[in-house]
């Protein structure tokens, strides 16, 4: 943990050579990930479920329906790299995303679900890749090439991002 309230576990590093040792604890912790979520916002009110992570950031709920918008598309974006040679992915306006109803006002129980579904989904899907499937690649516009190794790397730490905003609010504000 960092005193960074924007990256309190610091910023995503992908090392050179991923093992299939790194790619199955990254899946465990994908798949881990709902119920830690679940479980860091089942007793906060709707006051504090709409208290910004930090100055200017999202609140509560807003990363909660986050997560769901964000691990939708990478489970879209993974499918497309094994379907399809290099494809441009779309990219998301994720800011204006968290702005809209269904991230501000829902019961994140309602983004629980969906991650419960996407997380098994994914779970299931990349566990049972081949070795050579991991060097499959989509392109994003503005960050480049991505490699289904980087991508799941990506997402197990945007997760658990996440779920130290969440945490380490909830420490500062002893809730």
């Amino acid at each position: 943990m960092t005193s960074d309230l924007r990256y309190p576990i610091g910023e995503f590093t992908a090392g050179e050579a991923i093992s299939p040792a790194d790619r199955s604890y990254w899946i465990d912790q994908l798949r881990a990930l709902p119920g830690q979520i679940r479980e860091a916002v089942h007793n906060l009110s709707d006051e504090q479920l709409d208290t910004p992570y930090r100055p200017g950031g999202w609140t509560v709920r807003q990363v909660v329906h986050h997560l769901a918008d964000s691990h939708m598309n990478a489970l879209l974006r993974i499918k497309l790299a094994l379907t399809e040679s290099e494809p441009v992915i779309k990219p998301y306006e994720e800011a204006l995303w968290a702005e809209l109803v269904d991230s501000t006002s829902p019961t994140p129980e309602v983004s629980l679900k969906m991650l419960d579904g996407i997380h098994s989904r994914m779970a299931l899907l990349l566990r049972n890749l081949k070795e050579e499937d991991w060097k499959r690649a989509y392109v994003h516009p503005v960050n480049g090439k991505t490699t289904l190794d980087r991508h799941l790397g990506l997402y197990a730490w945007h997760g658990r991002h996440h779920l130290a905003h969440i945490t380490s609010l909830s420490r500062r504000m002893d809730w």
